[in-house]
C-alpha cells in the first residue's frame, strides 16, 4: 500500500511538472504574464484603452481584458469580486471598503491622475462662459433657462445631458455641485459618450457633462471629432468676474495649477491577495511610461510634474 501510495504521489509531481513547463498552458499570472480582468469607469476609456494596449505590447505574455461600465456598476464588480482591479474618479468609502474585508481582501488604493469634469453646449449657443455660482443654480435647478443668467446673450430652457444615470460624472455633480440634491428635472442620460456629443451637437440649448478624457488628447482623432462639433464652457470661480480672464476650460495646465474648479482624481484599486498581473498593470499606470501617457492625454500625470510656459507678447 506504501509503494503505491509514493507512485501515485511521483505521478502527479510528474504531471504537475510537465504542465508547469509547458509553453502552451497558460502562464501563472505574474506582474508582466497571465490574464486577468479589470473594470474601468467608461469616462476614462480612452486614455486606459490605450494603456492595455501599450501595456500588452510591452509585456506579450500579458492578456489584460477591461470591461468600461458606468461608475456604479464597476464599484458593483469590486464588491463582489467579480474582478480585483478598478479605476474609478474616487476612493471607497468605509462601507465599501468593510464589504471587501468580509471577503478576507484588502484594498489598496493609488491615485495615478488628476481629472477634471468638462462642461460643453452647442457651437451656436453664446453662453459659453459661466461662474462656478451659475453653474451650481443650474444643476439645483435655481436657473432652467439661459436667459435667466446674468451676462447671458442667449434664451431658451436649458437641457442637462449626462452619459448615464449612474456615472461618475452625475455622481460628482450630486456630490459636489448640488449638495446632494436630486438633479432637476431637466436633467437626462444619453447612455454613451457618442450620443451626448450627438445630443449637444444638434441642440442649442443642451449643457453636456463629459469627462475630460473624451476631448482632451488632441493626437486622438475621435477627441478631435467631438471637440469640432461642441464649445467647451470657461467657468470662474469669481461670483462676479470683471474680465473674460478668469474665465478657465479644462486644459492641462489649468487643471495642474487648480484654476480650472471642477476638478477630481482618478484612482486604480486592487484587492489581489497576491501579486499578480492586476498588481503589474497598476505598477505601470503608476510608473514612469505610464505617467508620461497620461500626460500626453491631456489629464494631470499624479507623480510627474507638468510643465507650465508663459508666453509674453514682445
Amino acid at each position: 500500500m506504501k509503494i503505491k501510495a509514493h507512485s501515485i504521489v511521483l505521478v502527479a509531481s510528474l504531471l504537475g511538472l510537465y504542465s508547469c513547463g509547458n509553453a502552451s498552458d497558460t502562464p501563472l499570472s505574474t506582474p508582466t504574464s497571465g490574464n486577468t480582468n479589470i473594470s474601468v469607469d467608461e469616462s476614462y476609456q480612452p486614455i486606459i484603452e490605450s494603456q492595455v494596449n501599450t501595456f500588452e505590447g510591452i509585456y506579450e505574455r500579458a492578456d489584460i481584458d477591461a470591461a468600461y461600465k458606468p461608475e456604479g456598476e464597476v464599484v458593483k464588480d469590486l464588491l463582489n469580486d467579480s474582478t480585483r482591479i478598478a479605476i474609478i474618479s474616487r476612493e471607497l468609502t468605509a462601507d465599501e471598503v468593510a464589504t471587501i474585508k468580509q471577503n478576507q481582501r484588502i484594498p489598496r488604493s493609488t491615485k495615478i491622475a488628476i481629472d477634471a469634469v468638462a462642461l460643453i453646449t452647442n457651437p451656436n449657443n453664446p453662453d459659453s462662459l459661466l461662474t462656478l455660482d451659475e453653474v451650481k443654480d443650474i444643476f439645483s435647478g435655481r436657473v432652467k433657462d439661459w436667459s435667466e443668467l446674468e451676462r447671458s446673450t442667449g434664451s431658451g430652457e436649458i437641457t442637462i445631458v449626462f452619459d448615464n444615470n449612474n456615472s461618475s460624472t452625475a455622481r460628482y455633480v450630486r456630490d459636489s455641485l448640488t449638495t446632494d440634491q436630486k438633479l432637476p428635472q431637466n436633467t437626462f442620460a444619453a447612455n454613451s459618450h457618442q450620443a451626448l456629443i450627438d445630443y449637444v451637437a444638434q441642440n442649442e440649448n443642451a449643457l453636456g457633462v463629459i469627462g475630460v478624457n473624451w476631448i482632451s488628447d488632441l493626437d486622438d482623432t475621435t477627441a478631435v471629432s467631438f471637440l469640432n462639433r461642441i464649445k467647451v464652457v470657461g467657468i470662474s470661480e469669481d461670483p462676479a468676474p470683471l474680465t473674460t480672464g478668469s474665465f478657465y476650460q479644462p486644459y492641462q495646465a489649468y487643471i495642474a495649477q487648480q484654476a480650472y474648479p471642477l476638478r477630481r482624481n482618478l484612482y486604480i484599486i486592487s484587492t489581489e491577495g497576491r501579486t499578480g498581473l492586476g498588481t503589474g498593470f497598476a505598477s505601470f499606470l503608476g510608473g514612469d511610461q505610464g505617467q508620461r501617457m497620461i500626460l500626453k492625454s491631456g489629464l494631470v500625470p499624479a507623480t510627474m510634474p507638468v510643465r507650465v510656459i508663459g508666453l509674453r507678447n514682445q
